[in-house]
């Protein structure tokens, strides 16, 4: 017996870019959870295979418990559901977030400077999240201030979520001149995300492997209140 697969299209605005001319591998990440686990708060494993293109019709299918997203033949992401809780690399109170902004290595050189999330686009159409170090700790940290421009009928999306756990996770490894893609983000969102609010977002570097980069991120609350959670995989390039 086989399971038949839903399909379904998915097209990924310009405006939603990471690298020139491909997809934010984070909102790629958040948009395929929330695919999958229809705003459920366990947590998705989401592999990229192939960069995404922007402004194309795509092919999101889901076949049992698993979704994949595919350009013709050509398979671009996967995603699973993952069973465990994702922890976050330590609560950074909002105001010394938004300090630790002024460290951020892309203000010197920025190898992705048109990202969605932390590109140096103007204020409203990207994020502008800047991650820099936390002093005496190994953290990066940055305040976001949500803009209304990202906010959905539903409230901001597990998209731009995603989109804002997935790049600081390399600026934790990240200096100036280093680049790296996002192979793997696995993502939990545990509560919504206020259009208009203030959160922590905060990551640390969790190990090296050849290539490999590891780190984990979180979005905090102002009080502390854990939002959502991630779990990274960069591969540098050869």
């Amino acid at each position: 017996m086989t399971t038949a697969a839903l399909q379904t299209v998915l097209t990924v605005p310009k405006r939603f870019r990471g690298p020139v001319g491909v997809a934010n591998g984070g909102w790629i990440a958040g948009a395929m959870a929330e695919a999958l686990n229809g705003g459920g708060r366990s947590a998705v494993e989401v592999t990229l295979h192939a960069p995404t293109p922007l402004e194309t019709e795509l092919r999101l299918e889901h076949v049992a418990n698993s979704a994949s997203l595919s350009d013709g033949d050509k398979l671009l992401v996967e995603a699973i559901p993952v069973a465990e809780d994702l922890e976050g690399p330590g609560f950074v109170p909002f105001n010394d977030a938004a300090r630790a902004e002024a460290g951020f290595v892309g203000l010197q050189m920025h190898p992705y400077a048109e990202c969605f999330a932390c590109g140096l686009r103007e204020p409203g159409d990207g994020l502008r999240i800047f991650p820099g170090p936390v002093e005496g700790s190994d953290l990066v940290a940055a305040g976001w201030r949500v803009p209304f421009t990202v906010s959905g009928e539903d409230g901001v999306p597990a998209s731009i979520v995603g989109a804002v756990l997935d790049c600081i996770t390399g600026w934790a490894h990240f200096g100036p001149g280093e680049s790296a893609l996002l192979g793997r983000l696995a993502v939990q969102i545990h509560r919504p995300v206020s259009p208009g609010g203030s959160y922590s977002v905060v990551a640390r570097p969790t190990g090296r492997e050849g290539r490999k980069m590891f780190g984990q991120s979180a979005i905090y609350e102002v009080d502390g209140t854990l939002v959502a959670a991630a779990r990274a995989t960069w591969i540098a390039p050869r």
